[in-house]
């Protein structure tokens, strides 16, 4: 399609995917929406983005990025039937992270129907310099029926000037008052006392006022990227240390064929059930120590030690569902150290061409996220990230780290000599 042109599309389940070349270099990017009526947000609760995934109506939902042979995509999914009927227009965007859109090659946006991924339309954006956030394109209603249009209106303002445009209250950071003036050097002289006046009856104080009614907390823009240049980050810092940290683990096999064959070296076929386990080793302040795993039916708990619980095995990987671990941060004193790790229960023999990324999204903090690098070992156990407690401070660190076992070793005795862990294993199932 070209700037400004449009094309009909059918009020069904679509999926918006914001895509680009990767490299040296490049920045990351995220999509984003927002929800407008007369060209404003009816609150914030109209923005979709990292940090708010799902809009209330349950019309449109960010799935998450992808990472597949050089090109990554970052998806929304949207159920236009679910929009509700005073929503005149769903505004696609784009923002960079850590650049610009000058340094992001191929950038496109892309609607599909999301049941036979078929493509819809596509918008190749026009070539970028400063901005640092797109609209690329958006959903408008005309007699009834719904239309994409290209836009590809720039911003070099990023993700908050873009969403302040379409009247969204964004946290920015305080600053720090300015320093208090110096005393002068020599003081003025004293001022006559004054009269002592008559005693005087105090009134009646009157009634406090009533309280304001309370205003939602503006929007939080940040997130946390770990690379292997920047592997760690401070919950404390960051001020998520209560509440519950989602852990979620999710991913896609990036070709039919996978894994390695143990006994000849060569790749082995990844079946189509794959399953994945995602689990988590733990120590207490108290000396005890544990493990959290499908696997033999440990899922823990979230309101008594270990204070971790894991949900239900999921085999599709998607970003919705995935496996999802939670820690109880309102427990914080409680932990020594917490490894999440990953194991791979059937289906292939290692995570070769398996794309994956791992979010811990704290109640009171920013999300983090980090993917895990290609697998190059036969490896069918990987070390996610460590959170350990040193002197008050909550530490995430990303380990990503493939370990390969020895012969009839265990994936989970195998993470455990790994990390000095000094646990007795046993064979388990689900």
């Amino acid at each position: 399609m070209l700037k400004g042109s449009n094309t009909p599309v059918p009020t069904a389940a679509l999926r918006v995917e914001l895509g680009w070349r990767t490299g040296p270099g490049v920045p990351d990017a995220d999509a984003s929406a927002l929800l407008l009526v007369s060209g404003k947000v009816r609150s914030d609760a109209d923005f979709v983005f990292y940090n708010q995934p799902a809009h209330s109506s349950g019309a449109i939902r960010h799935e998450g990025k992808r990472n597949a042979d050089g090109r990554v995509t970052d998806a929304l999914l949207v159920d236009l039937t679910r929009v509700e009927p005073s929503i005149e227009t769903v505004v696609l965007a784009a923002s960079a992270d850590g650049g610009t859109f000058g340094q992001v090659p191929d950038l496109y946006i892309e609607v599909q129907d999301a049941a036979r991924s078929a493509p819809m339309a596509r918008f190749d954006n026009p070539g970028a310099t400063t901005e640092t956030a797109f609209v690329l394109g958006e959903f408008y209603r005309r007699q009834g029926a719904w239309k994409f249009r290209a836009v590809g209106q720039g911003y070099s303002s990023g993700l908050e000037g873009l969403a302040t445009d379409y009247g969204i209250t964004v946290d920015e950071p305080q600053q720090m008052a300015p320093a208090a003036a110096p005393p002068m050097a020599t003081p003025p002289p004293a001022a006559p006392p004054a009269p002592t006046p008559p005693p005087m009856t105090r009134p009646a104080a009157p009634p406090p006022p009533a309280a304001p009614p309370a205003t939602p907390a503006p929007v939080r823009l940040t997130k946390v990227t770990l690379t292997k240049a920047a592997p760690s980050v401070s919950l404390t810092k960051q001020g998520g240390t209560s509440g519950a940290l989602h852990v979620n683990l999710n991913w896609e096999v990036r070709k039919q064929f996978s894994g390695w064959s143990s006994k000849v070296g060569r790749p082995a076929a990844m079946h189509s059930d794959l399953d994945l386990d995602l689990c988590a080793l733990f120590e207490l302040t108290d000396g005890s120590k544990g493990v959290v795993q499908a696997l033999g039916n440990t899922f823990g708990a979230l309101h008594q030690p270990p204070y971790i619980h894991l949900d239900g095995d999921d085999r599709t990987g998607a970003v919705a569902a995935g496996e999802n671990l939670t820690v109880n941060l309102d427990h914080k004193n409680a932990f020594r150290r917490i490894l999440v790790f990953v194991t791979i229960y059937e289906g292939a023999r290692s995570f070769a061409d398996l794309n994956a990324t791992v979010t811990l999204q704290p109640q009171y903090g920013a999300p983090i996220e980090f993917s895990l690098d290609e697998c190059t070992v036969p490896s069918s156990v990987c070390a996610l990230a460590l959170i350990t407690s040193t002197g008050g401070d909550l530490v995430v660190q990303r380990e990503a780290r493939y370990l390969v076992p020895e012969r009839g070793v265990s994936p989970q005795r195998t993470v455990d000599h790994a990390y000095g862990w000094g646990m007795n294993w046993t064979p388990g199932r689900k």
